[in-house]
C-alpha cells in the first residue's frame, strides 16, 4: 500500500493521458534492488487499469514514457492509450517535449545563465553516470541549460531546462560543473569549504530536484502545458540560508 504522503496528485486527466505530480520518495517502477517496494506503477494499475495494455515494456513500465528519480518530485505524463504512448515517445526522441526543473545546488554560481553540452555515459560504479569531454564517442549527447533564480550564502536555486533526457542528466551535469545538487548521495559534494554538510550546513530533506514545467502536444495537435511550483519542503529548506 502506498502511504498518503507518497500518493501522486492528479494534475490533469484525459482519455489518452494523465498528468500527475510525483512525490519525492516514490519509485516510478520496480527495480531489482527493491522488488517489493510499492511504486507509481502499482498506483497507476489500480487507478487506471487500462495502462497495463500500454507501452514497450508492459510488465515493468506500463504507460511510462519517462521517469523521475525516486527522491525527485514533480510533473510526469503517463499514456493511457498506445497511440498516445507512441506519440509521446516520438516527442521525447525528437526532443520537442518542454521540461523544466528547479534544483538547489551547492555554492554560488558565477554566471546567471549557462549551458552544459558534455556527453554522458554509464559507468560500472553502482548505477552512476559520468560526463565526458565533447567528442567522446562512447557517450550520448546531452544538453542542459541553467538559469539562476535566487542566490543564497552557500547554495543557489536554479531553473534548469533539459533538451535531452539522459539518465541523471541534471545531477551529472551539475556535478561536472562542481555545483552538485544538494541532497544527492550518488553524486555528493566533496570539497566545498563552508558549503560542506556539517555543523555549518543544514541537512536537506531529500534530493533538491523538482520537475516544475512539462509541455507536449496531444493526439489532436493541441499544446498541453503544465506547471508545478517549488514544493513546501524545498521552500522551507531555503529559509535556512540568507539570500544574497
Amino acid at each position: 500500500m502506498i502511504t498518503k504522503s507518497l500518493t501522486p496528485v492528479i494534475i490533469a486527466e484525459h482519455a489518452d493521458f494523465v498528468v500527475l505530480e510525483k512525490p519525492a520518495g516514490l519509485l516510478v517502477h520496480k527495480a531489482e534492488s527493491s522488488p517489493d517496494e510499492k511504486t507509481l506503477v502499482d498506483w497507476l494499475l489500480k487507478k487506471y487499469p487500462e495502462v497495463k495494455k500500454v507501452g514497450d515494456d508492459r510488465e515493468i513500465r506500463p504507460g511510462i514514457v519517462h521517469r523521475l528519480d525516486r527522491e525527485a518530485s514533480g510533473l510526469m505524463v503517463v499514456a493511457r492509450t498506445q497511440a498516445m504512448f507512441e506519440h509521446l515517445k516520438t516527442q521525447f526522441q525528437e526532443h520537442t517535449i518542454d521540461k523544466e526543473y528547479f534544483a538547489i545546488v551547492y555554492g554560488k554560481m558565477n554566471r546567471e545563465f549557462g549551458e552544459i553540452n558534455l556527453p554522458i555515459s554509464r559507468t560500472s560504479q553502482g548505477g552512476r553516470m559520468a560526463a565526458h569531454s565533447i567528442g567522446f564517442e562512447e557517450a550520448n549527447e546531452a544538453r542542459t541549460e541553467y538559469f539562476v533564480e535566487k542566490k543564497f550564502t552557500t547554495v543557489t536555486l536554479l531553473r534548469i531546462v533539459i533538451h535531452t533526457g539522459r539518465t541523471h542528466q541534471i545531477r551529472v551535469h551539475m556535478f561536472a560543473l562542481q555545483h552538485p545538487l544538494v541532497g544527492d548521495s550518488l553524486y555528493p559534494v566533496q570539497k566545498f569549504g563552508p558549503t560542506k554538510p556539517g555543523k555549518s550546513f543544514v541537512a536537506p530533506p531529500r534530493l533538491c530536484l523538482h520537475s516544475t514545467k512539462l509541455g507536449f502536444t496531444d493526439l489532436s495537435g493541441a499544446r498541453q502545458d503544465f506547471t508545478s511550483p517549488l514544493p513546501e519542503d524545498l521552500k522551507n529548506y531555503l529559509k535556512n540560508f540568507k539570500s544574497v
